[in-house]
C-alpha cells in the first residue's frame, strides 16, 4: 500500500471527517451507483441505516445531514457549505430527495435510522437500500468510514483494503526503520523521499501546486476562523474564542522575553482554536489527518511560517512533505480513526506528523525528523475520544492548541539531540495500536464514557 500527502491531506468540511466527510462521500458513492446502474428508474424509496460510532455521535457529528447531502450530490472537497446546508434544509422540511432527475419521497424519521449495535469490520458503519415501490431492495451497500474521509465497502474491508489505490512508489517503506535507511542510502532528506514517491501520482510541479493550495486552504480557514463571533451550533453553547484572543494579541506590546514567549504560544493557540472552531461549525477545513485534528499542522506551520525570517514556500512543501511520511506510517501501521483507537489516533497522529515537518523545516537530519514525531506521539498515547454530547467542541478545539505546543515542543527537543533516542517511532505506533486495541469502546467516540459523561453528571 502506498499512500499520497493528497490521500492525507484533503479540503473539505467539518466537523468530522470519519463522521461528517466520509458518510457524505458514502452518500453520493451508493448515489452514483444507482443512477448508473440498471434499475435507476425503478427506485421509489432510499433508506440509510447508521451503526456503531456513526449511530452513537452522529447527531452531534452532524452524520444524518451529511450522508443526505452525499445523496443529494454533494461531495466534500468541492461543497459549498451555505448551498449544502439549504439543500438539506429542504429535505427535513419534507421536499424529497432529488435522485437521477427524480425527486423520491425521503421522511427523516423513518428512511434514517440509528442503529447502536456495531458491524464486523469497523465502528463506523453505515448502509444505504434503494427500494422499489413495493418496498423491495433493489441495492443494499454497506460503506465503512475508516477515518480521515477515507470510505470502503464491505467487499474492500472484508480485504482489507484501506480505501487508497496500489501505486508502486520508487522508495516503498512500511516502517520508520525502513524510511531511515532509505534516507541514508540515498542521501535524502524525508521531505525529499516522499516528493520522489509523490512522482508515482503526478509531476511534481503538481504536487507542488496541489500542497501550496492545501496551505491555502489552512491559512483561509485560520483567516474566516478569526472573524467569526457568537456561540458554536449544537446546543453546549461554547462561545468562538479565536476573534476575540486575535484581537487581544494585535494590541498587545511585548516588551520583554517571556511576555514575547508568551504571546508566541499564543499565536499558537489562535490558530488551532481558529481551524477547530471553524470545523465545529461545519466550515470548509483540510482533513489533516483528520477533522478533529484539523488545527495542529496548520497551527504549526503557520507559527514556522510567522515567526521564521525568510519563510517560503519551500518550506510549506517540505513540511507537509514530512508530515506525510509520519502520516503514511500512522495509518498503515495503527489508525487515524478516533472511533477506532481513541484520540491518540486523531490529535496524537496530528501531533507527531506536525512535529516531524517543523523538525523538516528547522534543518532536522531524517533521525531527528523520527525522533521528533515519536515525542510527539509517545506523549498522546493513552488520549481517549470522549467528546460532550457528540460535538467536535469539548475538549475537541481546546486538544488541537494543546497538541499544537506539544509539537513545537516535540520537534524543538528533537533538535536539541543527534536524533539517537531509546523509544523508536515504530515502537510508539505500535503502542498506540495495542492501546486502541485494549481501550473500552466507551472511550473510543462514541460519547458513553469520560468527559461526555462526567459532564452531564454535573
Amino acid at each position: 500500500m502506498a499512500i499520497s500527502a493528497l490521500d492525507l491531506f484533503k479540503i473539505g468540511v467539518g466537523p468530522s471527517s470519519s463522521h461528517t466527510m466520509g458518510p457524505m462521500r458514502a452518500g453520493a458513492l451508493f448515489r452514483a451507483q444507482v443512477v448508473a446502474g440498471p434499475h435507476a428508474d425503478d427506485v421509489a424509496r432510499v433508506r440509510v441505516d447508521l451503526y456503531g460510532s456513526l449511530a452513537a455521535t452522529g447527531l452531534g457529528h452532524g452524520t444524518d445531514r451529511a450522508v443526505v447531502a452525499g445523496l443529494l450530490g454533494f461531495e466534500p472537497q468541492r461543497v459549498d457549505p451555505d448551498e449544502m446546508k439549504a439543500a438539506v434544509d429542504d429535505v427535513v422540511r419534507g421536499g424529497g430527495l432529488e435522485f437521477g432527475g427524480r425527486t423520491l419521497a425521503f421522511e427523516w424519521s423513518t428512511d434514517l435510522l440509528f442503529n447502536r449495535e456495531s458491524k464486523p469490520w469497523h465502528p463506523n458503519a453505515l448502509t444505504i437500500t434503494a427500494l422499489d415501490g413495493d418496498g423491495g431492495t433493489l441495492l443494499s451497500t454497506t460503506y465503512y468510514s475508516i477515518g480521515g474521509g477515507f470510505v470502503v465497502d464491505e467487499a474492500q474491508a472484508a480485504a482489507g483494503e484501506t480505501g487508497v489505490a496500489d501505486v508502486e512508489v520508487e522508495f516503498p517503506f512500511t516502517t520508520s526503520e525502513e524510511l531511515l535507511a532509505l534516507c541514508s542510502r540515498h542521501d535524502l532528506t524525508v521531505a525529499r523521499l516522499v516528493a520522489r514517491n509523490e512522482l508515482a501520482w503526478r509531476p511534481a510541479e503538481d504536487t507542488r501546486a496541489a500542497l501550496l493550495e492545501i496551505w491555502g486552504a489552512m491559512q483561509a480557514c485560520i483567516g474566516r476562523g478569526v472573524r467569526q463571533e457568537g456561540h458554536l451550533p449544537g446546543g453546549l453553547m461554547v462561545r468562538r474564542r479565536a476573534p476575540e484572543l486575535y484581537r487581544h494579541l494585535k494590541s498587545q506590546e511585548t516588551p520583554n522575553l517571556i511576555t514575547r514567549t508568551f504571546s508566541a504560544m499564543d499565536w499558537v493557540n489562535l490558530y488551532a482554536l481558529a481551524v477547530n472552531e471553524e470545523n465545529a461549525a461545519g466550515g470548509c477545513v483540510v482533513t489533516a489527518p483528520t477533522n478533529g485534528a484539523a488545527g495542529i499542522i496548520p497551527a504549526v506551520l503557520q507559527y514556522y511560517m510567522r515567526f521564521q525570517q525568510g519563510a517560503g514556500d519551500d518550506d510549506v512543501v517540505d513540511f507537509l512533505l514530512a508530515a506525510t511520511a509520519v502520516g503514511v506510517l500512522l495509518k498503515m501501521n495503527a489508525s487515524i480513526s478516533g472511533a477506532e483507537v481513541g484520540c491518540q489516533g486523531e490529535v496524537g497522529s496530528a501531533c507527531a506528523m506536525a512535529a516531524a515537518g517543523l523538525a523538516q523545516v528547522m534543518g532536522g537530519s531524517p533521525a531527528q525528523v523520527e525522533n521528533a514525531a515519536e515525542v510527539g506521539l509517545e506523549h498522546n498515547l493513552g488520549l481517549t475520544c470522549d467528546p460532550i454530547g457528540g460535538l467536535v467542541q469539548v475538549p475537541c478545539i481546546e486538544r488541537n492548541a494543546m497538541a499544537s505546543v506539544k509539537a513545537i515542543n516535540a520537534a524543538q527537543l528533537a533538535l536539541s539531540g543527534d536524533g539517537r533516542h531509546r523509544v523508536t517511532l515504530d515502537q510508539a505506533i505500535r503502542t498506540m495500536r495495542d492501546t486502541g486495541r485494549d481501550m473500552l469502546s466507551k472511550y473510543k467516540e462514541t460519547s458513553e464514557g469520560g468527559l461526555a459523561v462526567a459532564f452531564i453528571e454535573c
